[in-house]
């Protein structure tokens, strides 16, 4: 994926952002990624089933993620693409710059 098509996909949804992290270090069924955003961000971020499914269904078609064969037909699991991990990685940079702005205009303390 070009550097211009990743940035073309950005800015990412917040949902779409935490599911992508919630994958970002090993495979999950929905529930688990929902469970994951929900204790990463403390209860600010809560996936519903529509928004999650949906999301989910675009990530597979835009192959951002690809679901995993498993052995209970009940329950589908996802793993993060290299695709979808370059698309993470440039929001997540994308929002680091952000939070670098912020801290020169003195609305974020200064790190170290």
């Amino acid at each position: 994926m070009r550097h211009d098509a990743v940035a073309a996909s950005l800015p990412l949804s917040t949902s779409g952002f935490h599911i992508l992290l919630a994958l970002a270090d090993g495979e999950r069924h929905g529930y688990a990624i929902s469970k994951e955003v929900d204790d990463a961000t403390r209860g600010a971020v809560s996936l519903g089933p529509a928004t999650l499914y949906r999301t989910i269904k675009q990530f597979l078609a835009d192959g951002w993620i690809a679901e995993v064969g498993d052995d209970d037909d009940r329950r589908r699991t996802y793993r993060l693409t290299a695709r979808g991990r370059r698309v993470a990685q440039a929001e997540a940079e994308r929002l680091e710059a952000v939070v670098r702005v912020a801290r020169e205009r003195h609305l974020l303390p200064a790190l170290g």
